[in-house]
């Protein structure tokens, strides 16, 4: 069995380290490059990093802010916000970013993630979804619908079928972000997350909810994903990334650990 991984989710915008509740109410909450060498020196596995407004705002991704994080971690980062194009993800690369997360453009132009794949491996390209909880229709059978622009424009496009076409198109792993349970800390959207992890062959990251350690383990266990993103419970101070793994470890779920 693969180990599990822990990843922390950096929002900025403007250059800070923002945190909203169901993509509302953001807050400036602090320095982005401080907190990602806090969490790379406290054993976190994996950083992600997105640009919150790049996509709405039509520009492209502050490159400064993402070298200064790079220059700090010897993880694995990955960076959204604002990629559309095979030059966005390459400037991305060149930056120190090892994965490139595309979602709203990939979105409206699902040619990109076979673009971006081709050019930088599709191990690199991870497509992220926001979604939403909808009543079911013909459009949206699962029940969940995607969202795009920082959580501003609904799609009607169904999140299983869209997790299923950019698996084909060469994403190699997935984002599901649940717009409902974001910044609650109420626990991960399980039912979401285990449909998606159970219908594709590529990792899934789970993101949105977390806010104590047992919601880890059930999204890594009942929930099926193979990565757990935390943000709040991080950010202000709540919990350590050594301390979440070592609950996960002690609780039957296999980490990466250093000790």
């Amino acid at each position: 069995m693969l180990s599990k991984r822990l990843v922390a989710c950096l929002d900025v915008r403007d250059g800070k380290l923002a945190k909203s509740v169901k993509f509302v109410d953001t807050k400036d909450i602090g320095d982005p490059v401080e907190k990602a060498r806090e969490y790379y020196l406290d054993g976190l596995d994996e950083l992600v990093f997105y640009d919150i407004t790049a996509s709405s705002d039509k520009r492209n991704i502050m490159l400064h802010v993402v070298e200064a994080v790079a220059e700090q971690v010897f993880i694995p980062l990955s960076v959204g916000g604002g990629i559309r194009s095979v030059a966005d993800a390459t400037d991305l690369r060149l930056a120190g970013a090892e994965k490139i997360n595309v979602n709203s453009a990939a979105v409206q132009r699902p040619a990109l993630i076979a673009e971006c794949a081709e050019a930088v491996g599709a191990q690199n390209i991870v497509l992220s979804m926001d979604i939403r909880s909808v009543a079911a229709d013909a459009r949206c059978p699962s029940g969940y619908e995607i969202v795009i622009n920082g959580g501003r424009t609904p799609m009607g496009m169904d999140a299983l079928a869209w997790a299923l076409e950019g698996e084909r198109l060469g994403a190699g792993e997935l984002v599901v972000n649940s717009i409902d349970a974001d910044g609650t800390r109420a626990g991960y959207e399980l039912t979401l997350t285990r449909m998606i992890a159970e219908a594709v062959r590529i990792p899934v990251i789970a993101s949105g909810g977390a806010g104590r350690p047992e919601h880890l383990q059930a999204v890594l266990t009942e929930g099926r994903a193979d990565a757990a993103l935390v943000a709040s419970m991080v950010h202000y101070g709540d919990y350590t990334c050594s301390g979440l793994k070592r609950y996960l470890h002690d609780h039957g779920v296999k980490m990466r650990m250093s000790w």
